[in-house]
């Protein structure tokens, strides 16, 4: 009998990504609720942001005649529900294709994305996907992969409000069978995956290097944010720096990771959300076994060309 993956080989991987090309964009999906403030109100206590101009302040209806939704939640009015099915998603639809071959690791590479303008409660939003290519196979530090590169446009009526262009890396992990479904988790299965690297988290990880934990800070009003961002979420000022933390701080949340194997790292895994003492957040690995409100420190793991940052007990 002919093994199914050695059928669904390059020329088969090629062949299915232009037959999901050719399809072009997909017709309209709508969000199954309009744009709405509870959700909003939600996502600014997420992620800690207190820009007035998202709810129902003066500021809002002076600058925009009443609350605006971040442009970040695009995604958030157009994601699946529970037990929703992707099919005819183009982007979905490649990716079960690369599953089905063999390609079973993924890793998000870049985003681009273009905001037209503000969306409003009250307005639905549409999407549009479209598969723009698929390159490989290529050999990379996670193992042979192809990248695959789609498109996403929201609209409201026929007025296109934003756009995101995703880019992932769909890959064999190195130093495994991909298609083994008995791979032991004990073992530590294929190298560690480099962390991104931008203009905008460059310092970050200059420091890590250097056994310095450092925060970003804007240079106007002050604030310490983290993740690392363009722009300050307070009053939106560009100009930034850093302080260098303490390396210590106490476990928010946590979850232990089961399943699927993570290049580079022995299951199960503890990974955390730790508050620092300065007051912002980081996720990492917890390498004791702490809970919820123990007190940890900062642990610098070197890489490949790169350092990252754990937490034991302190």
């Amino acid at each position: 009998m002919t093994d199914r993956l050695t059928e669904r080989n390059h020329d088969w991987i090629m062949e299915r990504a232009e037959e999901i090309k050719a399809l072009g964009r997909t017709e309209p999906r709508f969000a199954r609720d309009p744009v709405n403030q509870p959700a909003i109100n939600a996502w600014l206590d997420a992620i800690g942001d207190t820009n007035p101009i998202y709810r129902a302040t003066d500021e809002a209806r002076e600058l925009n005649g009443g609350p605006v939704a971040p442009t970040a939640m695009a995604q958030v009015w157009t994601m699946y529900g529970l037990g929703e099915r992707h099919a005819g998603d183009p982007l979905h639809e490649m990716m079960n294709a690369l599953t089905d071959a063999g390609y079973t690791g993924v890793l998000g590479t870049n985003c681009d994305q273009t905001y037209d303008r503000y969306v409003r409660p009250g307005e639905v939003i549409a999407i549009r996907s479209d598969l723009e290519s698929v390159v490989g196979p290529k050999s990379t530090a996670m193992g042979e992969g192809y990248f695959v590169t789609s498109t996403r446009t929201w609209y409201v009526g026929d007025e296109q409000v934003a756009t995101m262009l995703f880019r992932v890396l769909k890959f064999k992990p190195a130093g495994f069978e991909a298609r083994s479904a008995r791979a032991s988790t004990t073992e530590v299965v294929g190298k560690p995956i480099p962390p991104m690297v931008n203009r905008d988290s460059e310092y970050f990880w200059d420091g890590t290097a250097q056994g310095e934990l450092r925060i970003q800070q804007c240079e106007a009003c002050g604030q310490l944010r983290h993740p690392p961002g363009p722009m300050c979420p307070s009053c939106h000022e560009t100009k930034r720096s850093y302080v260098v933390a303490s390396g210590r701080g106490t476990v928010y949340s946590f979850v232990v990771h089961h399943a699927p194997q993570i290049p580079g790292k022995v299951l199960p895994l503890r990974l955390g959300v730790v508050e620092l003492a300065e007051g912002v957040r980081m996720v990492g690995e917890l390498v004791d076994d702490v809970t919820i409100g123990d007190d940890v420190e900062a642990v610098f793991q070197p890489g490949d060309g790169f350092t990252l940052v754990a937490w034991r007990r302190a």
